[in-house]
Order: C-alpha cells, then structure tokens, then sequence
C-alpha cells in the first residue's frame, strides 16, 4: 500500500468546492481545504506508485479550478 499527501493550489474561491470533489474521488482517504500556500491538502491510498500516479494525473488534476499540485509520497523512516 503506498500513501501520499497531494497538495492542491485551486484558482480563487474554488477550494471547497475542488475539495468536496476529489474527496468523493476512489482512492482518496480525505480532502481538506486549508490555509497557506496550498488550498487543499489530499490524502490518498494506492496499491502502487503506478496506480497513486493515475490516481493523481488522470482523476486528481482533471478537477475543474485546479492550478497545481505537488504529490508527497508518505515514507517509513523507522
């Protein structure tokens, strides 16, 4: 199981709405809207690295009102 966080930056007043969205998205454990540089923060479940990459480019970004996002693969350091 691979998990990520994907950070959304949303064009201006988009962010609930981006984020209701993708967080209806397969895959996607929760969508939060947020403060700062991201609008919304995406946390999200594959059973690989090819399937969380489809996830992201082919459902993720093709959510209207979204500019940009940054995809933070979760590691185990211990």
């Amino acid at each position: 199981m691979v998990q990520a966080y994907i950070l959304v930056q949303t064009e201006v007043g988009k962010a609930a709405s981006v984020a209701s969205e993708i967080g209806g998205l397969p895959g996607v454990v929760s969508a939060e809207d947020v403060t700062g540089p991201y609008d919304v923060i995406v946390r999200a479940e594959a059973d690989d690295v090819d399937e969380l990459g489809r996830l992201v480019v082919a459902r993720v970004q093709n959510v209207n009102g979204i500019t940009r996002t940054l995809t933070c693969p979760v590691v185990k350091l211990s």
